[in-house]
């Protein structure tokens, strides 16, 4: 049903809703951090739990634990019975142990809570004004390595929770060809270079990324034993003039893109023009808001875009696939291959156009 055409106390409740929803997230957020879900899940069997015996159990007192169970309760998250014994919904099932409900809860709690406030700043100056809740950075990407380790940890987590699990697809695709030479643009933790040599004993891998985060890619190869495979090179995408090394047969940019602006995004593709041989391939991995099956996937992608906007640079979003393929057309390139990936990415394949 459209909610235009809800009832009017129907729509002030959701508005309620929305008015008081930091509340109702820092409730789930606590009832996470205590062990009171968890305590409420073991209790299922048994019929469920009361607040006196989760208090007792946990070592809180039955007020903190009541005005937690309260407001739950009335957002759907847990239910009491005539017993006043406590059990999850569903819904309070999935905010305990959904793997990615709890990767977005950690991300919003510990990276971008107190930096939304700015939010409207944000808008007005095109910065990410909430970034100064983390570090005094121009973006969050040169702050990654300097991150808190909590901090960094949600963060990688988000990242990798939405790119990991399409890598082994990712690569029968790429090895079809005989790859020789790789650039991994935003090589972030040297996490897709190592698979890359894991799954090809002869490929050789250049990660490029800012000092920082290429110094913590760096040594993570290393780790791996493929250091004699692996280079790094430094660059400032914001930078007036930034190059990439030549002799590249595959520009690999998997979530990458959509931390930049479009004028950005394109600066990029046409920085990986100019070095490109007439047979390299440029590949782009994205999660498109218009590619998406279910309705919640596209609602993550533009809550994200509200993250770009407030944290990470004032000016970057999750994109439709339409402008990217747009953008590359401007830089030069043509479009060979549109495959989905996984539940939420698009795969892109291009080459430079014959002049």
């Amino acid at each position: 049903m459209s909610t235009q055409n809800l009832k009017a106390i129907n729509a002030l409740e959701e508005a309620h809703k929305i008015a008081f929803a930091p509340f109702i997230f820092q409730t789930v957020v606590s009832l996470r951090k205590l062990g009171v879900f968890d305590l409420i899940f073991e209790s299922r069997k048994k019929g469920g739990i009361t607040k006196e015996a989760i208090a007792e159990t946990l070592s809180l007192s039955v007020y903190g634990v009541g005005v937690l169970l309260e407001i739950a309760e009335s957002s759907n998250i847990v239910v009491q019975d005539d017993s006043e014994r406590f059990k999850l919904t569903t819904i309070g099932y999935f905010l305990a142990y959904n793997e990615t409900v709890n990767v977005n809860i950690n991300f919003a709690n510990e990276v971008c809570y107190k930096g939304m406030f700015h939010l409207d700043e944000a808008i007005k100056t095109g910065k990410p004004e909430g970034l100064k809740e983390l570090g005094n950075w121009k973006t969050i990407y040169e702050g990654l390595s300097q991150l808190t380790p909590l901090e960094q940890k949600s963060w990688f987590e988000f990242d990798h929770h939405y790119s990991d699990d399409i890598f082994g697809d990712a690569l029968k695709i790429i090895f079809q060809k005989n790859r020789k030479s790789i650039l991994d643009i935003g090589a972030n933790t040297g996490k897709f270079t190592i698979q890359c040599c894991k799954h090809n004993d002869t490929v050789n891998m250049t990660m490029v990324d800012l000092p920082g985060q290429l110094n913590v890619a760096l040594k993570n190869v290393e780790k791996e034993g493929f250091q004699n495979r692996v280079k790094g090179h430094q660059i400032d995408w914001l930078s007036e003039n930034p190059k990439l090394p030549s002799g590249a047969d595959t520009f690999w940019l998997c979530q990458f893109l959509d931390c930049f602006s479009k004028d950005e995004i394109l600066k990029v593709l046409q920085t990986c023009v100019e070095v490109m041989d007439d047979n390299a391939e440029l590949i782009i991995v994205e999660t498109f808001t218009d590619r998406q099956r279910f309705q919640s996937a596209k609602f993550i992608l533009e809550a994200t875009s509200l993250y770009f906007t407030a944290l990470a640079n004032g000016n970057s979003k999750m994109y439709k696939a339409e402008e990217f393929i747009e953008i590359a057309d401007k830089a030069g390139l043509k479009l060979n291959d549109d495959v989905a990936l996984g539940e939420y990415h698009t795969l892109f394949t291009f080459t430079k156009k014959v002049s």
